[in-house]
C-alpha cells in the first residue's frame, strides 16, 4: 500500500512540474457555447459550467496546491520544532504551558479549528 501512495504523490508532482507545458488549452479560456460538454478527444475531462477545459484547470491548479501544501508543512515543522525545543530545554512551567496549549489545539477537529480561524 505505501507504494500506491508514493505513486499518487509522484503523479501529482509530475503533473505540477510539466502541467504548464502539456495543457491542451488555456485554463482561463471560456467558450460559453460549449459549457458542460462531456469528455471528448480535445477535452479528455470535459468542460465546466463556463466552458473551460477541466484537464487544463487541474494541471494549472496542481502547482499552486503543491506549493501551498509544502509551505504549510514547512511552517508547521518550523513552529513545532521551535516550540518543542523550548519546552524541552526550559522545562518547568514553560513546558506545561506549551503542552497544555498543544493539548487544547489537538482536542478540536481540524476542520472546526480551520473554520474558527477563518471566522
Amino acid at each position: 500500500m505505501p507504494r500506491v501512495g508514493a505513486i499518487i504523490v509522484l503523479v501529482a508532482i509530475l503533473a505540477a512540474l510539466v502541467g504548464p507545458w502539456v495543457v491542451p488549452c488555456d485554463p482561463a479560456d471560456q467558450v460559453l457555447a460549449n459549457r458542460l460538454a462531456r469528455p471528448s478527444m480535445p477535452h479528455p475531462l470535459g468542460l465546466d459550467e463556463l466552458g473551460r477545459d477541466v484537464l487544463s484547470r487541474v494541471l494549472a491548479g496542481a502547482r499552486i496546491s503543491l506549493l501551498v501544501g509544502l509551505f504549510v508543512v514547512a511552517a508547521s515543522a518550523g513552529i513545532g520544532t521551535i516550540l518543542g525545543s523550548a519546552a524541552g530545554y526550559y522545562g518547568g512551567w514553560i513546558d506545561e504551558l506549551i503542552s497544555r496549549i498543544i493539548d487544547i489545539l489537538m482536542a478540536f477537529p481540524g476542520i472546526l479549528l480551520a473554520i474558527a480561524l477563518v471566522a
